[in-house]
């Protein structure tokens, strides 16, 4: 069904096409045809941070991002689903036009900003939500645009306290190019000061609400590798529960000479793939194995899930891959990971 839905989504606006795509979904989850989209995979529980998920296909954050689709986005067939971007404050993001597709390349160029209604919205969409089954909420949490980066840890732990009785687990978000400075917060002291204030939120909350949630930090595609060989020395330091690599690249190698290519923004989709996956894997190499990876970035088949779970991956996130594959991807990547993980080692295979 989304292959003859595409055309007509690909020639509007790529945010309009957005809204339309996630207002057209939760008409068809409320009307109990969602299976006319996509027949959800077959389980395929993965364990990490703690947490049991029925299968390790996720969604990203920035496609829902305050929590008025996660019923319908749960129904497809995800094993968790990550809603957020979400800041203290409601904001409206940057000016439009601030998403832009680059069909030949197959990825998107977006500068939303953070447009959210605020984290009290998506706590009352949250708390509405039926979350029926056994699918894994995510929540993330960013800082309000005018918001210095001295002060950003109180916008971050305003947010973890609001929505943490709520989320199965927490991400930070410190990597979007699209909010002026905020990746500022990954070189190293800044890095250490605000999830070292993190960490101790999280423990004085898990101690009031009799629960520990696990909290996350999300990661940019552009770090070097000295930056990497930092964060990873931060992040292990500070036993934080995951690492998700990565965000959007501002890069424009890849995409040189397309129309679009001069536009400001995060670069996501399949010229994202290789990049993400090289920090993700140098990340494996650096942080304890105690601390799982979430592997996102340029998945658009089966494969490119494959490989990110070569790479160190224990769970993977999509979200261009839907805008170009559409649905039916989720089911392609859960069998893709469960072929290469049920695979009998070549060691063990027999010689012919």
């Amino acid at each position: 069904m989304y292959g003859l839905a595409r055309p007509f989504l690909f020639a509007l606006d790529a945010e309009r096409a957005h809204g339309l795509g996630l207002s057209s979904l939760e008409a068809l989850h409320r009307t109990g045809l969602q299976r006319l989209v996509a027949a959800p995979p077959r389980p395929f529980p993965t364990k990490a941070f703690g947490l049991t998920f029925p299968n390790p296909v996720g969604l990203a954050a920035g496609l829902d991002k305050n929590g008025d689709h996660i019923d319908a986005l749960l129904a497809l067939g995800f094993g968790f689903v990550e809603v957020g971007t979400v800041t203290p404050r409601a904001q409206p993001g940057n000016q439009k036009p601030r998403m832009f597709r680059l069909p030949g390349h197959r990825a998107v160029i977006n500068r939303l900003g953070f447009n959210n209604g605020g984290v009290d919205a998506l706590v009352r969409n949250v708390s509405h939500a039926r979350r029926r089954g056994d699918g894994v909420l995510g929540i993330n949490i960013g800082k309000n645009k005018d918001t210095p980066n001295a002060s950003a840890h109180t916008d971050y732990l305003h947010c973890l306290e609001r929505v943490y009785a709520l989320a199965d687990y927490v991400t930070v978000n410190i990597s979007s190019p699209n909010t002026a400075g905020l990746r500022e917060l990954q070189e190293e002291q800044a890095l250490r000061r605000l999830v070292g204030e993190l960490r101790e939120g999280q423990e004085r909350l898990a101690a009031r609400h009799r629960r520990r949630v696990p909290v996350l930090v999300k990661v940019a595609p552009d770090l070097s590798d000295e930056d990497i060989d930092a964060a990873a020395r931060v992040l292990g330091d500070l036993g934080v529960d995951g690492v998700i690599a990565t965000n959007t690249t501002v890069s424009r190698i890849a995409v040189q000479g397309h129309r679009h290519a001069h536009e400001t923004g995060g670069l996501s989709g399949e010229p994202l793939m290789n990049k993400s996956t090289a920090v993700l894997r140098m990340l494996r190499t650096r942080l304890p194995e105690t601390i799982p990876l979430v592997g996102v970035g340029g998945i658009l088949s089966g494969a490119d899930a494959a490989k990110k779970t070569a790479a160190g991956a224990s769970l993977v996130q999509l979200y261009t891959g839907l805008v170009y594959r559409g649905p039916a991807l989720i089911g392609e990547c859960v069998e893709a990971i469960r072929r290469r993980k049920e695979a009998p080692s070549r060691g063990n295979l027999p010689n012919l």
